[in-house]
């Protein structure tokens, strides 16, 4: 496979970077990568930056398998488990960017969740970017550029990412994992275009479970009650989802810690040792906060797309209701397992009830931003679904 063939949908993002990684180019110092989640931006960031740090072609492969397992030399990453990336964890990695290459071309410093710096944060990188080391090169991504301090903006040179095709995103399953194609596709469509869940969802009977479980709760919400107990209920689906993202990855990480430390798997720990695994274990503690946040943000999405199916049937009811000549096309649904109750629903609901529950979901992402705990996050969601209910009120 072509070295940029995994990356979906993204032509012109492509073409830029090949040729801005090509042996005789000048690429800028730095780059900042935009897009809507799930588009790719990491993926594409890693792979430049194999390009950029490969001296040929014929190394680039190589080159990224230890680019994409952390461990070339020349590559920085800069992420974080927290809400927030660490101002210390700038500086340290600013300091870094001054080192000369030790085997590739260029120095490349990747900062994933560039939206996740806040200013403080933002100035100790942009005095790096400011005066860049001549061969090293940054790539920021984030999900817009208003994401970003507009002098941090000025200093980077842009590139919009897409929303890649539903077929795409199939089409890279089903070749590159050999996934069947049913099952591809489904999955494709039930991730919404975002590659990283799609995988995951046609990988994973469990996640993709847990997606119609938060489906069926939300159809199955018609009282106050069953808002309480339905928030509750997918908090406890967001925990289950955070929970088998982590296990796996956080007892590798011990294994390697105490391999790195000379110790066989599951052998006490000396005293002297002890710090260290305490600090990977308030890391882990981190990112399973993370993660749940993370969770209960996918399951708003999941909620966002069942609400957008149920307007999108709302209308073709009401579309159908006024024009009874006219003929009406049922809508294209991400939810097509639940067509059934998706169309009861609209069939039930004005319009104005489901664009009121849209806007429900999009300021409980707004809350979950803020720090609000999630159970209350979704709580208020489905009661404010439930009094736009009562103030809209049903079709006659």
């Amino acid at each position: 496979m072509d070295f940029w063939g995994e990356i979906v949908g993204q032509t012109e993002a492509v073409r830029v970077l090949r040729h801005a990684a090509d042996p005789g180019g000048a690429p800028a110092h730095a780059w900042l990568i935009t897009g809507p989640p799930g588009s790719g931006r990491s993926n594409l960031a890693f792979r430049f930056a194999a390009a950029l740090i490969a001296r040929t072609e014929h190394e680039r492969g190589a080159v990224f398998e230890q680019v994409r397992s952390r461990t070339h030399p020349d590559l920085g990453v800069l992420t974080t488990q927290k809400l927030l990336i660490d101002i210390r964890a700038a500086r340290d990695i600013v300091t870094t960017a001054h080192y000369a290459p030790a085997e590739g071309r260029y120095r490349v410093i990747v900062i994933e969740d560039a939206d996740r710096m806040p200013e403080r944060t933002s100035n100790v990188l942009l005095k790096a970017l400011e005066e860049p080391p001549e061969r090293t090169i940054w790539i920021l991504c984030a999900p817009s550029e208003a994401d970003l301090l507009p002098t941090i903006r000025s200093r980077a040179r842009s590139l919009r990412l897409v929303t890649p095709a539903t077929d795409d995103i199939a089409r890279l399953l089903h070749e590159r994992d050999g996934i069947d194609v049913d099952a591809a596709g489904r999955a494709a469509r039930l991730a919404q275009s975002h590659i990283g869940m799609a995988r995951r969802l046609a990988t994973d009977p469990d996640a993709l479970a847990r997606r119609d479980s938060t489906v069926r709760i939300a159809l199955g919400i018609a009282t106050l009650g069953d808002a309480m107990r339905g928030a509750a209920a997918l908090v406890r689906v967001a925990e289950a989802d955070a929970a088998a993202l982590t296990e796996v990855l956080d007892a590798r990480e011990r294994e390697e810690a105490m391999r790195s430390l000379g110790l066989a798997p599951g052998a006490a720990i000396p005293p002297q040792m002890r710090a260290q695994i305490r600090t990977l274990e308030e890391d882990q503690k981190r990112r399973a906060t993370r993660s749940l946040r993370d969770g209960i943000d996918r399951i708003l999405t999941d909620l966002l797309s069942l609400y957008r199916d149920v307007l999108l049937t709302s209308l073709a009811v009401a579309q159908r209701d006024s024009s009874p000549e006219r003929e009406v096309g049922d809508p294209e649904l991400v939810n097509l397992e639940h067509a059934d109750a998706i169309a009861e629903l609209g069939a039930r609901w004005r319009p104005a009830r489901a664009l009121a529950a849209v806007s429900a979901v999009e300021v409980a992402r707004e809350r979950l931003g803020r720090g609000i705990t999630p159970g209350l996050v979704l709580e208020a969601l489905f009661a404010s679904a439930l009094v736009a209910g009562e103030t809209v009120g049903a079709r006659p």
